[in-house]
């Protein structure tokens, strides 16, 4: 798996499509999917953010917080833009960081972008497996996509 710099090397293009997709509001923001217990997918809305090279979000005590401590497989698909359908999907392992430094860079970035933070809400980093980009070149109701697609080696 790779961290969002690696991944940014490998596939530039792929990677700007992204970080704009992810930061369209300001604060990044996508739809987490983890896996409960049962094995069942779970949906929820969060802030990720890319700091030092790598992809993190902040995940306050919560049901996703302990699905991916049990349970690190995650996928995380941005919000569409306003004027098309164009999507972003990264998939792979999150991870609790443990670490003071990491978790005040990332909460400050989150901070600087306009997310509020709780101050109970713990760092985890989001590693690569793969990730699509689909971009709908006529805006919306298009199709078919341009997709591209990148794995981690």
């Amino acid at each position: 798996m790779a961290t969002w710099n690696e991944f940014e090397a490998d596939a530039p293009d792929i990677a700007a499509a992204g970080r704009q997709m992810l930061y369209q509001f300001g604060v990044g923001l996508a739809f987490l999917a983890t896996l409960r217990k049962d094995g069942a997918p779970r949906l929820h809305p969060i802030c990720p953010t890319i700091v030092d090279g790598h992809l993190y979000a902040l995940i306050g005590p919560s049901p996703k917080r302990g699905d991916l401590k049990r349970d690190g497989r995650y996928a995380l698909h941005t919000f569409p833009p306003v004027d098309v359908d164009d999507e972003f999907l990264v998939m792979g392992r999150a991870a609790f960081i443990d670490d003071k430094a990491i978790e005040e860079k990332v909460r400050n970035d989150c901070v600087s972008r306009g997310m509020t933070s709780t101050g109970d809400d713990l760092p985890f980093e989001f590693r690569i497996e793969s990730v699509m980009h689909a971009k709908y070149p006529g805006g919306h109701g298009t199709w078919p996509p341009k997709y591209s697609i990148w794995k981690s080696s």
